[in-house]
């Protein structure tokens, strides 16, 4: 359990990789899910901690994502906020974009739109928790693949996400870090940091344990993909005087290929 601020947050693995998070309001006891990967297992995992799912917060319209938006809502009456994704979540309550707020009992969660990934996608920062549920966005050393933005859209979403305060906890939805590691390592080879968070990686997954969540302030020194605007990191990979977008499409075109 993650004792952030005015929340807590029970992580939990689910599907073949993703992450399930429930998150509760402590003064109120309301409780998020967010997204839906796993209609079954969030509803077990909220059942075994007598916690109620009042509001199912989505960050994007990938099945793993929004999926299990009907059976929970029909479990548990939750409120879907959702964002419009052109019209590809089914199953929603209210349109959420960036620049709104959400509130889950005393807890405000701030809406950022990240498009990228896909052309909708959200993410929620909790600035009172210090924490951001960030979807596919950003994994610990790595992004999501681009499947319906372009490089400029993708870099910009990240753009804002380095912009949170250093010490933001990034809520990833996949344990993907190992992979991204061995690639972030094949573009950035003589990155010490990102030697050690490898070897650091490799230890938490030999105990049975989640590499998520990062801190963002972490991430700026290990992930190629917020590291794209760094010329050193520009002229590894043949770059030298390339704009930052330019530098993130050609790691996001390695990395689909690696």
């Amino acid at each position: 359990m993650h004792e952030l601020g005015p929340i807590d947050v029970h992580q939990f693995p689910c599907l073949a990789d993703n992450y399930g998070f429930l998150v509760r309001d402590r003064e109120s006891g309301e409780v998020a899910a967010i997204d839906t990967p796993d209609a079954a297992r969030i509803t077990e995992e909220a059942e075994k901690l007598g916690w109620r799912i009042t509001h199912i917060f989505n960050t994007h319209w990938h099945p793993d994502h929004a999926g299990g938006n009907e059976a929970v809502k029909d479990r548990w009456g939750a409120e879907i906020f959702a964002p419009e994704e052109g019209g590809k979540i089914a199953v929603k309550d209210r349109i959420v974009r960036g620049g709104d707020r959400v509130i889950l009992g005393e807890t405000a969660f701030e809406v950022i739109a990240v498009p990228g990934h896909t052309l909708g996608h959200i993410a929620y920062h909790v600035p009172e928790a210090g924490a951001a549920f960030v979807g596919d966005t950003v994994f610990s050393m790595g992004c999501g693949r681009m499947f319906e933005g372009d490089r400029e859209t993708f870099w910009s979403s990240l753009q804002k996400l380095k912009a949170l305060p250093p010490e933001t906890v990034l809520f990833c939805a996949h344990e993907y870090t190992l992979a991204n590691a061995a690639f972030a390592l094949s573009v950035d080879p003589s990155n010490e940091a990102l030697v050690e968070r490898q070897a650091a990686a490799k230890a938490e997954r030999e105990r049975g344990e989640p590499t998520v969540p990062v801190r963002l302030a972490d991430e700026l020194s290990v992930n190629p993909f917020l590291r794209a605007d760094d010329q050193g990191l520009a002229a590894s990979i043949g770059l030298e005087g390339a704009s930052p977008a330019e530098v993130f499409g050609e790691l996001r075109r390695r990395k689909d290929a690696f």
